[in-house]
């Protein structure tokens, strides 16, 4: 059974910076790939990124390229989101989930951490 806890949401002006953690335990090869997904206000759950926990290939949806850089940390069973030139449009409940290969479709992710808000204010 993985496990996943987010941290380090919160509320910035738009240009500002936050930087997610995801601390994950119970780690198996149910959880090679680890992914960032955010659900805005009447919007579907998205994809942001996702890593290879053990390549360390990584993955973006193209609203975010070039702004967002995960990374792994893999002593401390942790992946981050390094978010930049945070926008509006950026705001959310944003999860982190364990998949067993890497893909962003949500659906293909087996576990989930409970969430962390992210609010971008003009």
């Amino acid at each position: 059974q993985v496990q996943l806890m987010e941290s380090g949401g919160g509320s910035v002006q738009a240009g500002g910076s936050l930087r997610l953690s995801c601390a994950a335990s119970g780690t198996t090869e149910s959880s090679n790939c680890i992914g960032w997904f955010r659900q805005g206000p009447g919007k579907e759950r998205e994809g942001v990124a996702a890593i290879s926990t053990s390549h360390g290939t990584t993955y973006y949806a193209a609203s975010v390229k070039g702004r967002f850089t995960i990374s792994r940390d893999n002593a401390k069973n942790t992946v981050y989101l390094q978010m930049n030139s945070l926008k509006p449009e950026d705001t959310g409940m944003y999860y982190c989930a364990a998949a067993p290969y890497a893909t962003m479709r949500p659906d293909e992710y087996n576990y989930w951490g409970q969430g962390t808000q992210v609010t971008v204010s003009s």
